[in-house]
């Protein structure tokens, strides 16, 4: 995940304060060092390194904190708000137009993921607020772009418009046409893209742009390109003027630097975020959820989101009813893995977690072979064996392995697995929740 690297340098420069009881100018100082150091390495622009340290550096400095009782919780305070407002300080909004339809203009380079994450914001405004999306096939050039947003299109339920190879100024306004009359009350045009920024590439778009005035430009640009994110966004700012960012896959070994270096340099905000492949992987981007995620702080906020989007409601509160009595049965078992696998991978939950290493479930996912396998077993049982697993004998285990396609001992180790999580909810059951994620002077099941 981005700023993995920088996380851990940032907290190993607090942590060294946090073992002063008051600090001492020097003390500060050096820890701006470090703090410099880490932001450069991860590849954020020297003149915004520069300025964000001396910001941070100058409010360190002052007396509130220096005589603070917890200086070095003063300083992590002011670390987190100096990176909230870099990014942005707050979530920045899609306008959407007074006067539907809302035209949204998707410019960048080639290769930085226009197309699929256009689709996905497409389909994010359509689940989160409703709207009626249209995709516009405006990139006449790449070969199979049109086919591709077809692709996205189908996949995710929303309509493409094309008029194939016809021009691309034309085919915008027609599409606009065609929104208004089939009640598209948001467009997302699709525009070329160029292996690097030319004057044919500029001349297009501001021609597109004049023709059909959209209520917002984004700029989609990768993330793993770095400082190369941060000067594409600030010419194509210069040139066609732009009114957002969309930064696609964060979810890499990008080191973040285009994250914290883009606003500062083009003044315009990041409004969504990519991170991962599937078509529902894009969220909006908070900075202050951002910077509390770098500093190691979690994201509580975002998880729950996930967590709402994941679960059923009415499942949820039936299941807290089965929890409370003491009734979790395999089958609920099975449902809650299914709904869990859909959050994302572990390690994406675990950074969302305060004080949760990210890193040691690096790359930990529900394995879907074994979500199958697990599916398989369960449903090869009968109602009775699934609502009282303690019936199943050695010969039950066998009709329901050769049921199911498994062996004994997949049933025995589900059975185990099954087993820890009833020990739980007897846990939860008697208020005894605290102890299970790490209670005095004892780990938690994930070892927190």
């Amino acid at each position: 995940m981005a700023f993995e690297s920088l996380s851990e340098k940032l907290n190993a420069a607090f942590k060294k304060l946090r073992g002063k009881g008051r600090l001492k100018e020097d003390d500060i100082k050096e820890a701006m060092r470090e703090v410099r150091l880490a932001l450069l390495e991860a590849d954020v622009g020297y003149k915004v390194v520069r300025d964000f340290v001396k910001t941070v550096s100058d409010r360190s400095l002052g007396a509130d904190v220096l005589e603070s009782l917890t200086p070095a919780q003063m300083v992590i305070k002011i670390v987190n708000e100096e990176l909230c407002a870099l990014m942005g300080g707050a979530n920045a909004k899609i306008t959407i137009s007074s006067k539907p339809p809302t035209v949204i203009m998707l410019i960048g380079l080639q290769g930085s993921g226009k197309t699929t994450n256009g689709a996905k914001i497409a389909a994010y405004m359509q689940k989160h607020h409703s709207k009626r999306p249209l995709l516009v096939a405006c990139d006449i050039y790449r070969p199979a772009a049109i086919l591709q947003l077809q692709t996205v299109g189908k996949q995710l339920q929303i309509p493409v418009f094309e008029m194939g190879t016809a021009n691309p100024v034309e085919i915008a306004k027609a599409a606009v046409k065609f929104a208004d009359k089939n009640g598209n009350d948001i467009v997302f045009l699709d525009t070329a893209g160029r292996l690097h920024i030319d004057d044919d590439l500029i001349d297009e778009l501001k021609a597109i742009k004049k023709a059909v005035p959209p209520t917002e430009v984004l700029l989609v640009v990768d993330a793993m390109t770095g400082q190369d994110a941060v000067n594409a966004a600030s010419a194509f700012n210069e040139s066609i003027g732009i009114d957002g960012v969309i930064l696609t896959k964060l979810d890499g070994d990008a080191r973040g630097g285009a994250a914290l270096s883009v606003r500062a340099v083009t003044g315009k905000p990041i409004k969504f975020s990519g991170i991962g492949e599937k078509l529902d992987q894009i969220e909006p981007f908070h900075p202050d959820r951002m910077a509390s995620r770098i500093l190691g702080m979690g994201d509580v906020l975002t998880l729950i989101e996930k967590a709402e989007q994941a679960f059923d409601e009415k499942k949820a509160h039936e299941l807290a009813e089965k929890m409370m009595k003491n009734k979790f049965t395999l089958a609920d078992y099975y449902d809650q893995l299914t709904q869990l696998k859909s959050m994302g991978s572990l390690s994406d939950i675990a950074g969302m977690l305060p004080g949760v290493d990210a890193k040691a479930l690096a790359g930990a996912s529900i394995d879907n072979s074994q979500l199958a396998r697990t599916e398989a077993i369960i449903l090869s049982m009968t109602p009775h064996e699934r609502d009282n697993p303690s019936v199943l004998n050695s010969s039950r285990k066998k009709r329901i392995a050769a049921g199911s396609g498994t062996a004994v001992v997949d049933i025995n180790r589900l059975l185990k697995q099954f087993e820890m999580m009833q020990s739980m909810t007897k846990q939860i059951s008697k208020g005894k929740l605290p102890a299970l994620f790490g209670g005095k002077n004892k780990k938690g099941m994930f070892g927190v």
